[in-house]
């Protein structure tokens, strides 16, 4: 125990919280078992065109390419299955494996997350609450994916569908004040008060809900 924590407390470089447009994007996974059944919905949330490399597959997968919502390529890998590739995920029981896709990954300069293996990975994947256009991306830096799960769960009792209705509202709010000839300090102004807990308070009660997130009973 002592030696992990000595080895986690080593890791002293930050990671770089972001949000990535992968619309379009070609986006490979290597594996399709349960594990790999996991993290393709996210890729396609996105609209990421998902390529799958396996020579065998679970039985969603294989609908999923039935259904041409993900491109399932029946074989083993081959490094040229990363030609074209933008980001990746590797999911497979083999270790070996895992670290050729990865090493040829970071050769070609591509993002590379390998599950279940932490110091194989250049993202990891967050637990997010999603709220429509709010996103509440929780990450441990690969140290306890249990606890990010936890901490999601109780967001998203804190953060109820409402949130998506008052974001959605900030946004059509955001659209007008830049199509009036207002001074930026003045639009800036607006834009915080509008964002404001007392907007936000105000907006809830139309809906019946305290500003904590309770229901009003």
């Amino acid at each position: 125990m002592n030696k992990a924590l000595s080895r986690l407390s080593g890791e002293t470089t930050p990671l770089f919280p972001i949000s990535l447009k992968l619309a379009k994007r070609r986006c490979l996974v290597v594996g399709a078992g349960k594990t790999a059944e996991e993290k393709i919905p996210t890729l396609l949330r996105c609209g990421a065109t998902v390529v799958v490399v396996a020579p065998a597959a679970t039985r969603t997968i294989k609908d999923w390419a039935a259904d041409n919502k993900i491109i399932w390529r029946e074989r083993p890998f081959e490094l040229s299955d990363l030609d074209r590739i933008f980001l990746t995920v590797v999911a497979t029981p083999s270790r070996t494996l895992n670290k050729t896709v990865y090493e040829e990954a970071q050769r070609r300069q591509i993002l590379c997350n390998v599950v279940r293996g932490r110091p194989l990975c250049n993202f990891y994947y967050p637990a997010v609450v999603r709220r429509g256009p709010l996103q509440i991306a929780i990450s441990t830096a690969g140290h306890s994916g249990a606890l990010a799960q936890r901490l999601r769960k109780q967001m998203e009792t804190q953060f109820g569908p409402e949130w998506e209705h008052w974001l959605r509202w900030l946004g059509e709010a955001r659209s007008s004040l830049y199509e009036h000839p207002i001074s930026p300090k003045r639009r800036r102004t607006m834009l915080h008060r509008l964002a404001s807990q007392k907007k936000q308070a105000e907006f809830f009660d139309r809906w019946g809900i305290l500003s904590n997130g309770d229901r009003k009973t």
